[in-house]
């Protein structure tokens, strides 16, 4: 199972987008002091950072061929 989803375009764009999360998590954790959690670091991040990162995987996808 695990060969196929590494094929899948679909799942690499999952993952690419969580470890953005996860980023954003420890920038703002850090800058808060303390840890804010998942939760709230997933609706900071597509509430303010989503559809920029999507934007510009776009045009790197386009860039590329």
């Amino acid at each position: 199972m695990s060969e196929l989803l590494q094929d899948c375009a679909l799942y690499q764009e999952y993952l690419a987008e969580r470890e953005e999360i996860l980023r954003h998590k420890w920038l703002a954790s850090e800058k808060a002091g303390y840890d804010i959690g998942f939760d709230r670091a997933l609706t900071e991040w597509v509430l303010h950072y989503r559809s920029g990162w999507r934007e510009a995987r776009r045009r790197q996808r386009a860039a590329a061929g």
